[in-house]
């Protein structure tokens, strides 16, 4: 097995145009957050990764929509202390790209997400999205936004059109243009055949499709989604994962975060793998294998994470 160097100061592999390397049919609650989202004014891996935006130097600042800058949260813990959740992350995601954070359960994806979607407020660093800050223009940055989870719920006294049409109105989207957005959402996620169908009627297809379509009625440019597919069967996955596709295909910014291979594979333009809330490597599927020597994704994530664990073995 190659021996990975994980040095001082390793960077952010974030490399030039978007590469759709591998493109090909994939394979495969956060109700509270709805509230919350729409309440108020919206009517190194030792060192720090101070330099990973100098790679990103070449883009056209217009396509970044989202830019990570050394976000780091902290939590406290009365018998453990000071909890490192995130520690100096940095990414950018250009318009019509996927962006995976790849990592294990606990790894820190879901704080990340929740930073960028405000619901989180960092301990150091910022997050700007679509030209707005995260810690200073909340409610600008969720009103870009759509945020979904694996764990998205839906009313049981609602129907899919009923629930849709209110996340509409919490927008503040004028009644002629939400009509006119909602036939439109429900076509292309064909949807139009459970309109009537109450929340607690729906199969687990149909809340998935209902829970994207709510994520997307105000036509975001920004698209945060947490685990997805967890719990899902492969039919509904694979479902899943083909609306995001198409919804790259529309030049949506995205960030995916997962901890299945396939998807990562699959779906995403490029990656982070993080662990213990730190980012080890990002960069395509394939620059990745050509850096670490090692093609086979799932070997690369577990060698990476193995070494990084060994390494603070040796220092603690």
């Amino acid at each position: 097995m190659r021996r990975i160097a994980l040095g001082k100061g390793h960077r952010l592999l974030i490399s030039g145009p978007k590469s759709r390397w591998r493109r090909g049919t994939p394979a495969s609650g956060d109700q509270a957050f709805g509230i919350l989202n729409f309440s108020g004014s919206l009517a190194n891996v030792a060192g720090k990764q101070r330099d990973n935006m100098d790679q990103t130097a070449g883009l056209d600042e217009r396509s970044v929509k989202i830019r990570a800058q050394n976000l780091s949260k902290y939590f406290a813990d009365l018998r453990r202390g000071s909890i490192v959740a995130l520690q100096d992350v940095s990414f950018e995601v250009r318009s019509g790209e996927v962006f995976g954070l790849l990592g294990p359960n606990g790894a820190g994806k879901t704080t990340c997400l929740r930073i960028l979607s405000t619901v989180l407020k960092p301990t150091a660093g910022t997050a700007i999205i679509d030209g707005y800050d995260v810690r200073t223009h909340a409610a600008e940055v969720r009103a870009r936004i759509g945020f979904m989870s694996g764990s998205t719920g839906i009313y049981d006294r609602m129907t899919a059109w009923e629930l849709v049409e209110y996340f509409g109105r919490l927008y503040g989207i004028p009644e002629d243009r939400l009509r006119e957005r909602m036939e439109e959402v429900f076509t292309t996620l064909q949807m139009n055949d459970i309109r009537d169908v109450l929340g607690a009627k729906m199969s687990t297809g149909m809340k998935q499709k209902v829970s994207i379509a709510r994520t997307i009625v105000h036509d975001p440019p920004v698209l945060i989604f947490d685990e997805p597919t967890s719990g899902l069967d492969v039919l509904v996955a694979r479902a899943v994962l083909e609306i995001i596709d198409s919804l790259r295909d529309q030049g949506k910014s995205i960030v995916y975060s997962t901890h299945i291979m396939r998807e990562v594979e699959k779906l995403c333009d490029r990656i982070a793998i993080i662990h213990r809330g730190r980012i080890l490597a990002a960069g395509t599927v394939s620059e990745l294998a050509e850096t670490y020597g090692q093609p086979d994704m799932e070997e690369l994530f577990f060698e990476l994470i193995s070494r990084y664990d060994a390494s603070l073995a040796e220092t603690a």
